[in-house]
C-alpha cells in the first residue's frame, strides 16, 4: 500500500518543479499564477494576481477559471506539497504548460519577493456572491471593487426601479437615488421598487427601504429634490456611473452636460409605448447624449408616459439591461455600448444595434470642460424624473 510520500513522489516525477527565481521569471514574463491553499491562507497574503483555488476545489473549477490550457500557469501553495499535486492534475486535465513552485509561497516571502495581502470578503459576502466569484471576469477582486464602487440613479420609477434592484443585488456598495415625487398607485404597474403600504411615500424613502432590505451591504443615499442647475455639480461629483431614468428633455441635457464636465459616464435609457433604447454615454471614451439628440425636439413632440402610455414590462427589460451595462463599465468588462445605441421593439420582440458618432459640431465636450456652462432648459416638458 502507497504511502504519502510514495505519492508525492510519484507526482513530482511526473511534474515540472521550479524554484521561487525559476518562477518569478515565469511570472514576469506573463504567465499565470494558481495558489492552492485554503482561503485563511490565501487571506494573510499571496502573490500578486494570482487566480485562488483552494486544492479540494480544484478540478471542479478550474477550466472556468484559466480558461487557456495553452498558457503557462506557475502553481504553488504553502511548501509545495499540494501543488504538486494540484500541477500533476491540471496536467491531467490537459493544461500543457504548468509547473510547481518549490517552496511555495513560504519561501517565496522569506526571500524578500514581492506579495501583498488580497482583497477580502467576510464568509457572509462570499455566501452572498458565489455566484459572481465563480465568474473568472469578477472573482473576489471583481466583487469587492463592486462594493466600493458607486452609482447614481436618476429616478427611482419604471427604469430606476428594476436598475436599481439589481445593481444592489449585484453589491454595489453606494446607490444615490435622485427623485422628488411619492408614490401613487399608478406607478405600481412598473415601479417594482414600491408596493401598495408605501402609497403617499417619498418614492426615495419607498426606494431606500425596498434596496435596504434586498441588501444590507448597500449603502442607499437619498436626494429628495428636482435636478437642477443649482445642484447637479453638487449631487453627481464622486459618483462612478450614472444610470439616466429620466423621462423629459431637460433632465438629460441637464445630466449630460453636467456628466460631460465632471467625466462621469452615464448609462442612457429611455422608453415609449412598446419600444425601448440603451445606450452608454462616456464622455472619456465615446459620443454623449448631445451627439445622439444635438437639439431638444418641442414639447408637443416629446410625450411623456403619462400621455403615451407605456407597457409595464418594458422599463423591467430595459432598466436591467441597463444595470447591466453599468456593471460592465464599473469592471471593465466586455464591450459596454459607448458609441453604439441599442433598441427594442417588443411588439416583434426585436432587438436592434445603430451605430452612434461624435457629431463635429458638438462643442459639449470634456476636452471643452472648461468652457460648459450648466444651465436649466426650461418649457420643453414636464419635470418629473419617474416615467
Amino acid at each position: 500500500m502507497a504511502t504519502f510520500r510514495d505519492l508525492l513522489s510519484a507526482a513530482k516525477s511526473e511534474i515540472h518543479e521550479v524554484d521561487t527565481a525559476d518562477a518569478s521569471a515565469r511570472i514576469n514574463a506573463g504567465a499565470q499564477v494558481l495558489d492552492v491553499r485554503e482561503p485563511d491562507e490565501y487571506d494573510q497574503g499571496a502573490l500578486p494576481g494570482a487566480v485562488h483555488i483552494p486544492r479540494g476545489h480544484l478540478e471542479a473549477q478550474v477550466e472556468g477559471r484559466l480558461l487557456d490550457k495553452t498558457a503557462p500557469v506557475v502553481v504553488y501553495c504553502a511548501g509545495g506539497v499540494r501543488s504538486a499535486f494540484a500541477a500533476r492534475t491540471l496536467q491531467e486535465l490537459g493544461y500543457s504548460d504548468v509547473v510547481s513552485m518549490g517552496g511555495g509561497f513560504g519561501k517565496w516571502k522569506d526571500e524578500g519577493r514581492a506579495w501583498k495581502a488580497p482583497v477580502t470578503l467576510t464568509p457572509d459576502q462570499r455566501n452572498r456572491y458565489q455566484r459572481h466569484l465563480l465568474l473568472p471576469e469578477v472573482g473576489v477582486a471583481g466583487q469587492v471593487k463592486l462594493l466600493e464602487s458607486k452609482v447614481l440613479m436618476l429616478g427611482a420609477g419604471g427604469l430606476g426601479s428594476p436598475s436599481a434592484l439589481y445593481l444592489a443585488a449585484a453589491g454595489v456598495g453606494t446607490i444615490g437615488i435622485v427623485d422628488m415625487d411619492e408614490v401613487d398607485e399608478s406607478n405600481l404597474q412598473r415601479q417594482i421598487l414600491h408596493n401598495l403600504d408605501r402609497i403617499g411615500d417619498r418614492k426615495v424613502d419607498s426606494a431606500k427601504k425596498t434596496l435596504s432590505l434586498l441588501n444590507p451591504d448597500v449603502n442607499v443615499v437619498t436626494y429628495d429634490t428636482r435636478l437642477d442647475a443649482s445642484n447637479i455639480m453638487d449631487i453627481i461629483a464622486g459618483y462612478d456611473v450614472i444610470v439616466d431614468g429620466a423621462d423629459n428633455f431637460p433632465s438629460r441635457y441637464l445630466l449630460n452636460d453636467a456628466s460631460v464636465k465632471l467625466g462621469i459616464p452615464v448609462v442612457h435609457g429611455s422608453i415609449f409605448r412598446f419600444e425601448g433604447m440603451v445606450s452608454v454615454f462616456h464622455p472619456l471614451e465615446g459620443p454623449t447624449y448631445r451627439d445622439m439628440v444635438p437639439e431638444p425636439p418641442p414639447a408637443e413632440l416629446a410625450p411623456s408616459c403619462a400621455e403615451a402610455g407605456v407597457l409595464g414590462v418594458l422599463p423591467g427589460i430595459v432598466g436591467s439591461i441597463q444595470a447591466l451595462e453599468t456593471i460592465k463599465v464599473l469592471l471593465g468588462l466586455g464591450e459596454p455600448l459607448i458609441g453604439r445605441i441599442l433598441s427594442v421593439d417588443t411588439t416583434d420582440m426585436s432587438f436592434r444595434t445603430f451605430n452612434l458618432r461624435k457629431d463635429p459640431k458638438n462643442e459639449v465636450t470634456y476636452e471643452n470642460r472648461d468652457r460648459i456652462q450648466i444651465m436649466d432648459l426650461e418649457g420643453l416638458c414636464a419635470p418629473g424624473l419617474s416615467h
